[in-house]
């Protein structure tokens, strides 16, 4: 786990800083021992002692007479005096000394997942990034759809071979990477602002190299694909904007703010921990006008040694702390264990009465093909069965949530609770377990079905006889692994048997079983939370969207192939229930850089924009919540615009934010006038630092 968030969220500048001078001894005694092995031999070139050289290493001309040392081979070479050496060697500690803080302080204040050991490359490719552009893994560089043809200019940064900027002029919003998905095909309602490559590097840097360490450009012919015809075709446009124009909020809906308590705030033994420093952050948080908090309620904490009995204890103390301050209450009912997923940094596991049924039956759990059980949330094929000491999964959602109602039935009449989460699967997510970590998927994998315990083999068994094909009774063939890609299996290919007829037969039974999961657990809350908005999470599968099959989503129990909208039955199902739809996407960046991001043809965006009028369309209020840490102005600047869209004719906006989540870096001094600034902004206050 300390490995997965270092790689995340980087390491101590202190850290990078020792490690960068580690780093640049070892290149340094490299250099040093290139150079008296590797400099060119050349002609003398006039009668002044200058030596002609083709050799990059020689970048440096002094009109002076180098030594000569005699070679095996009879002739002689030039090396550079031993006192230009020395200065080289320190010119060039001082420059990777500056880059380590330059990139460490990035790194803390500024949100970048940049590597240890990157480069100024890295550095401009961020920014780049950060400015709508689009970086390839190659170093090209383009505008994004957003932006069509826009020319370079100040507002912009880009590491682009003048060269190539008439082959990329045309790009459009079916941008081809080098595997081909058949484009054509694909959905086309929005035209993104950012692309599949729109992201911070992490460990090994995809960029190559455009600048020579000298600041000279090196040779670009391998990049473009094509032959260098002339000197300026060789040169590179650096631009990196200091400053980013911002949209004025003033005036604009009022959002309210919530902040996402610690994962673990309730402790095991359901006690509230550190009441004294959590007070004095609330404090805090009140001061900044935020409108109140976000707090798991761990069904593994409150029923977790026998069934019904319930352990309120810690959060009826939180409660009472939060009704003292005046916030609003947003509480989620998480009926899944935290652990393993990015960000928790607690482990809470189901109840341990439910481990031992587990154990004589692991049924309960959603399974693999290969028969891996996932014990992350009960399996949705028991919903209807009674397996928990004579209970239905179903029924013991319910008489958890009403035990609460029934605990806290006076913060339900005061208002102080506004909004009940329902926790329905992974994460607490409406979606199937499809990418676990612990299974060892990795981004940007398609996943597996996760159909195979009895219970949904049962279901699927008698969906197959009612079509009259009983031996369709089957998961899919050749549906890869949890890190296959698209094309490389037979089912989700361009053309696959995802697309025929028993493709489509389980793939509709796959998402009506997430439908039907949804609608009667949420059918169930609005009975216990009866007066109180509820609301359902789903996350943002976004990897594979510009393909045909939508792999990724299908194997999350999504059916949104590019001839389907697969969000719009969920939308329904929500309006059903008055649920509020509380969409969890990863904005513009991810989590891993993986050395093959180019063929992932990744859209968030795109599908932020489908999700989002599917709900709108039905009237459906929509909510979110931040994917990654946000400390920056340029990151709550990508929310506000997500939760505010410009010039909607409808005027629709966010029905509220919540921040994920409280923390020591929060607390810094810098963060919370950030932070501050951004809940007034939310609020359609004015703010007199717009940067423009």
């Amino acid at each position: 786990m300390a490995t997965d968030m270092q790689r995340l969220v980087g390491t101590s500048e202190d850290d990078d800083e020792e490690d960068m001078e580690m780093d640049v001894k070892e290149e340094d005694d490299d250099e040093e021992d290139d150079m008296e092995k590797h400099i060119a031999t050349a002609p003398l070139v006039g009668v002044d002692g200058i030596i002609g050289s083709s050799s990059n290493n020689n970048r440096f001309h002094h009109p002076q007479i180098h030594e000569q040392v005699s070679t095996p081979g009879g002739g002689a070479r030039r090396s550079r005096p031993l006192e230009e050496k020395e200065r080289t060697k320190l010119r060039e500690r001082h420059r990777r000394a500056i880059t380590a803080r330059i990139l460490a302080g990035l790194r803390r204040h500024g949100n970048y997942n940049l590597r240890v050991r990157a480069d100024i490359n890295d550095v401009i490719a961020a920014l780049a990034r950060e400015a709508g552009w689009v970086v390839l893994p190659d170093g090209t560089t383009f505008p994004s759809r957003s932006q069509g043809s826009k020319p370079i200019s100040s507002t912009s940064a880009a590491v682009t071979p003048p060269s190539s900027l008439t082959s990329l002029r045309g790009i459009s919003s079916s941008y081809q990477c080098p595997v081909d998905y058949n484009a054509s095909r694909m959905k086309g309602i929005y035209v993104p602002n950012s692309s599949p490559y729109d992201s911070s590097s992490r460990g090994q840097s995809q960029i190559s190299s455009t600048l020579g360490d000298g600041g000279e450009p090196l040779d670009t012919q391998a990049l473009i694909g094509g032959p260098v015809e002339s000197v300026e075709a060789k040169k590179v446009i650096v631009d990196v904007p200091s400053k980013l124009p911002e949209r004025d909020f003033a005036g604009t809906p009022y959002i309210p703010v919530y902040v996402m308590l610690p994962l673990g705030i309730i402790s095991v033994k359901s006690e509230l921990v550190d009441p004294d420093g959590l007070l004095k952050q609330l404090r805090i948080l009140k001061s900044l006008n935020v409108d109140g908090v976000t707090v798991d309620c761990w069904w593994g904490v409150v029923e977790a040694h026998a069934p019904q009995e319930y352990n309120w204890n810690g959060y009826r103390r939180l409660f009472q702390m939060v009704h003292e301050l005046k916030f609003k209450l947003q509480v989620v009912m998480s009926f899944h264990e935290c652990g393993g997923n990015v960000g928790d940094d607690v482990c809470i596991p189901l109840p341990h009465w439910v481990a031992e049924i587990g154990r004589s039956n692991p049924d309960i759990f959603f399974t693999d093909r290969e028969g891996r059980r996932n014990p992350e949330c009960l399996s949705w094929g028991i919903d209807k069965e009674r397996v928990l000491r004579g209970r239905t999964a179903i029924e013991v959602y319910f008489d958890y949530m009403r035990s609460f109602r029934a605990e806290f039935n006076e913060y339900f009449e005061d208002g102080l609770i506004s909004m009940i989460g329902v926790g329905l699967g992974p994460c607490g997510e409406l979606r199937y377990p499809s990418n676990p970590v612990k299974n060892g998927w990795r981004y940007p994998g398609i996943g597996e079905f996760q159909c195979y315990d009895q219970y949904l083999l049962k279901n699927l068994r008698k969906a197959a006889e009612a079509r009259g094909q009983a031996f369709w009774a089957r998961g899919p063939d050749d549906a890869g692994s949890y890190n296959s890609q698209p094309q490389e299996t037979g089912f989700f290919c361009d053309g696959g048997d995802y697309d025929g007829y028993f493709g489509r037969f389980f793939l509709k039974w796959y998402s009506q079983v997430l439908i039907d999961h949804g609608d009667r657990v949420l059918a169930l809350a609005k009975l216990a939370f009866d007066g109180t908005c509820i609301a359902a999470k789903l996350s943002g599968i976004y990897w594979w969207y510009r393909t045909a099959s939508h792999a990724a989503e299908l194997t999350a129990g999504f059916y949104n192939p590019s001839n389907r909208d697969g969000y719009a039955a969920i939308a329904a199902m929500l309006m059903k229930h008055g649920a509020v739809l509380n969409f969890t996407c990863a904005q513009l960046h991810v989590l891993d850089q993986h050395e093959n991001f180019s063929s992932a043809l990744a859209d968030p965006d795109g599908l932020a924009w489908q999700v989002l009028n599917a709900a709108w369309d039905y009237g459906i209020p929509v909510t979110s919540e931040n994917f990654l840490p946000c400390h920056n102005r340029v990151g709550y600047n990508k929310v506000l615009e997500g939760a505010k869209p410009l010039n909607d004719p409808d005027g629709r906006h966010f029905l509220s934010f919540t921040y994920l989540r409280q923390s020591s870096i929060l607390m810094e001094r810098q963060s919370l006038l950030e932070f501050e600034r951004f809940v007034k902004r939310m609020h359609g206050e004015a703010v007199r630092d717009l940067e423009q």
